[in-house]
C-alpha cells in the first residue's frame, strides 16, 4: 500500500488527503490486453495556448473563458468511413473533477462530497465548461478508481488512467510509468484497461476488439470513446457512434495524442457536452449520443468527468518603491 499526503485539495474534505495512491495489484479485466511500452510518461511542457491565440486551422472553438479559447473541436472521418468527434481541452485553461455515479462504481464506506457525487454541484456549476463519460463498470475490472484520495478499487500497475491532482490538473498516464508524479499526489484516478496509446505507440492488440470490452450483440462496431493527451499537456476526448478500437487510436494519433486510454463503450454511456462559456448551458457534441446534454447536472447512475474553467492567476503585486537612505 502506498500512502502519501496531498496538499490541501481544491474544494476537498480533509479526508481527501488520506490516500494519494492505492495498492498496485494484478487484476483480471473484461478486456485482457497487455500493457504497452514501459517508457516513462513525459513531463508536460508549458502549453503555447495564450489569451490572444486565434483558432488553430482545422479546429473550431467550443468554449472560451477569461483567458481565451479553453475547448475546441474537430471532426475526422477515418479510412473506413467512421466519423469521429474530437474535443480538446487546452492545458492551463481547465481543471477536472471525477464524479461517482449513483449506482456505479459502488462506493462502499467512502465519503463522497458534493463535488464528487452523481450530479454537478452548486459550487462547480458557475465554472463548468464540459462533461464527459467515464469508463467501464467496476464489475468488469477496468482498473483502479480513487475519489478524494479514497480507493474505491485498487490502482493497477501498467493500466492507463486519468489522474487528477489536488489542484484539479489532469493527465492521462500509465500507472507506475510516470504517474503518479512524485510530490504531486493523485487525488482522483479513473483507470480503464491497459493503454490504447503509450508514448506514441498504438497498442499491438488494437485490431482485436475482444481486448477492448464486450460490445452489444457481439458487433465490434459500436459507440466507443477514449481520452488522450498530447505533448503540450492538452487532454483530448474522441468518440464515434459506430467505431472500432482502431478508429479511436487513429483519431487520437492524427491530432497528436502520445498517450491514451479507451473509455466506455456502447450506446447507453457515450456523452460529451460543452458550454460556450463557464456556467452556460451544456450542449451535446457527439452526433447521435443518447445521453441528454444536462445529464451530469440532473445526475447520472455512472461515473463521469467534469471540466471546469481554471481561475486566472492573480497578477503579481507591484514592487514597493525604494526608500532613500536617511541623511541624519
Amino acid at each position: 500500500m502506498i500512502h502519501a499526503t496531498p496538499p490541501a485539495a481544491r474544494r476537498r474534505p480533509a479526508a481527501a488527503a488520506a490516500i494519494a495512491a492505492c495498492a498496485l495489484v494484478s487484476a483480471s479485466c473484461a478486456a485482457g490486453s497487455t500493457a504497452g511500452s514501459a517508457s516513462i510518461h513525459p513531463a508536460h511542457p508549458t502549453t503555447t495556448t495564450t489569451t490572444t491565440a486565434p483558432e488553430q486551422v482545422g479546429w473550431t472553438t467550443l468554449s472560451r473563458d477569461a483567458q481565451g479559447i479553453a475547448i475546441d473541436t474537430r471532426t475526422l472521418t477515418e479510412p473506413d468511413g467512421t466519423v469521429m468527434t474530437v474535443v480538446r481541452f487546452l492545458a492551463g485553461h481547465v481543471t477536472y473533477d471525477l464524479h461517482m455515479g449513483s449506482h456505479d462504481p459502488p462506493t462502499g464506506s467512502a465519503v463522497i462530497g458534493p463535488d464528487s457525487g452523481p450530479a454537478i454541484s452548486a459550487i462547480e456549476q458557475p465554472t463548468v465548461l464540459a462533461c464527459f463519460n467515464g469508463g467501464f463498470k467496476l464489475r468488469d475490472h477496468p482498473g483502479g478508481i480513487v475519489t478524494s484520495g479514497q480507493a474505491i478499487s485498487p490502482v493497477v500497475s501498467g493500466y492507463a488512467g486519468l489522474v487528477i491532482d489536488a489542484a484539479g490538473n489532469g493527465t492521462v498516464g500509465v500507472w507506475g510509468q510516470g504517474v503518479p508524479v512524485p510530490g504531486d499526489p493523485a487525488v482522483n484516478v479513473r483507470q480503464n484497461l491497459p493503454p490504447l496509446i503509450d508514448q506514441g505507440t498504438v497498442s499491438p492488440t488494437v485490431n482485436n476488439p475482444a481486448d477492448w470490452g464486450y460490445p452489444l450483440g457481439n458487433n465490434p462496431r459500436v459507440p466507443r470513446s477514449a481520452l488522450g493527451e498530447d505533448a503540450a499537456g492538452n487532454l483530448i476526448y474522441v468518440a464515434g457512434m459506430a467505431a472500432l478500437p482502431t478508429d479511436l487510436a487513429n483519431a487520437l494519433t492524427t491530432v497528436g495524442a502520445v498517450t491514451a486510454m479507451q473509455l466506455d463503450i456502447n450506446p447507453y454511456t457515450i456523452q460529451m457536452d460543452s458550454a460556450s462559456a463557464p456556467g452556460g448551458p451544456l450542449v451535446a457534441q457527439v452526433p447521435g449520443q443518447q445521453r441528454p446534454a444536462d445529464q451530469c447536472q440532473v445526475g447520472w447512475t455512472r461515473d463521469f468527468v467534469v471540466v471546469l474553467a481554471k481561475a486566472p492567476a492573480a497578477p503579481a503585486a507591484p514592487a514597493a518603491p525604494a526608500v532613500p537612505p536617511s541623511r541624519g
